[in-house]
């Protein structure tokens, strides 16, 4: 195993994504719980931090990039989505767990690949 320099950030929906995402997907939606939408989040890798408050401040700096890349990934037509995509409901709508330590545990080169700007 190799140690990433690296933190790790969980993103998790609340109760009201799971609100607007029932509101948007109507009859097509499968029976999700928010325990469902909770079990297999995104997760970030985010620079080393010494304070957990840093870890924080990166996060609100990429907060509405975030927001918008949760949307997309259930409902692509912005038009459905929500007026308020602030820094305030960001934190409204979604928990975030951080974890300092990330370890790699396959003896192989990490492939990056750049995500589509939301």
């Amino acid at each position: 195993m190799y140690f990433v320099d690296r933190s790790v950030a969980i993103i998790k929906p609340r109760a009201p994504f799971l609100e607007w995402l029932n509101s948007v997907a109507g009859e097509e939606m499968i029976d999700l719980t928010l325990d469902s939408l909770r079990a297999d989040c995104t997760a970030l890798l985010l620079p080393e931090f010494d304070e957990p408050e840093q870890a924080v401040a990166h996060i609100d700096e990429m907060a509405e990039q975030l927001f918008r890349m949760e949307l997309a990934s259930w409902h692509e037509d912005e038009a459905g989505w929500p007026a308020d995509i602030s820094l305030l409901t960001f934190w409204q709508w979604f928990d975030v767990e951080f974890h300092s330590m990330v370890l790699d545990g396959v003896d192989a080169d990490i492939l990056n690949t750049p995500t589509t700007e939301l």
